[in-house]
């Protein structure tokens, strides 16, 4: 008899095989006509302790790769002037049109793993909003990143691998991640504000 193990990572509707064992286990038919040894016994007992730890190894494995949506947020009082609040709300690949529906394909395309999602207020009157996306790598990352051009009321700040800057929002990668601040008005000293807040949640990622 041929055994074959598979481990799948799902990704939206398109299952991916992470890891494959194939192992050939001999009938009770075949172990009679074979000469019963004690030899033979031992042998065959470690092979099936080496399989058992094998199929260990690759469920361990499989958890293990599986990448966690980021959740960087600083708490209320960690950002001078900012409140965090009360709800941080995440969505996976699969969910993520309830979040921005019409443009989650552009984030699946690039390999996104999730998001993570919280409002902030600075000193009462400044409201924000902070997405953090968890992409499987910095290729994803950069691919949405480059996706929006520089514009003319634009520049580039020194944060992760790169960030920019616009009119009431702030955008930039680090890793596997890219980080949208926005905010909902305009307001004065809401540039640097936004700035110092995108600062601390990079120093946490």
């Amino acid at each position: 008899m041929i055994v074959i193990l598979t481990l799948h990572e799902v990704q939206g509707k398109n299952p991916r095989i992470l890891f494959a064992v194939r192992y050939f286990i001999p009938s009770e038919t075949m172990l009679l006509n074979e000469k019963r040894t004690d030899g033979m016994r031992n042998i065959m007992r470690f092979k099936f302790v080496a399989i058992a730890a094998l199929l260990s190894l690759v469920v361990f494995a499989g958890v293990g790769c599986k990448k966690k949506i980021a959740d960087p947020f600083p708490a209320t009082g960690a950002v001078t002037g900012w409140e965090k609040g009360d709800k941080t709300q995440t969505y996976d690949a699969a969910n993520l049109f309830q979040y921005i529906d019409g443009g989650s394909e552009q984030y699946i395309n690039a390999g996104v793993v999730g998001v993570a999602t919280s409002d902030y207020k600075f000193q009462g009157n400044i409201e924000a909003t902070v997405d953090v996306y968890t992409m499987k790598s910095s290729d994803g990352a950069k691919t949405i990143f480059d996706s929006d051009p520089p514009t003319t009321d634009s520049k580039s700040v020194p944060l992760g691998d790169a960030g920019r800057a616009y009119a009431q929002s702030v955008v930039f990668r680090k890793g596997a991640h890219l980080v949208r601040i926005t905010a909902f008005e305009a307001a004065p000293g809401e540039d640097d504000a936004l700035l110092t807040l995108a600062h601390a949640i990079e120093g946490k990622l």
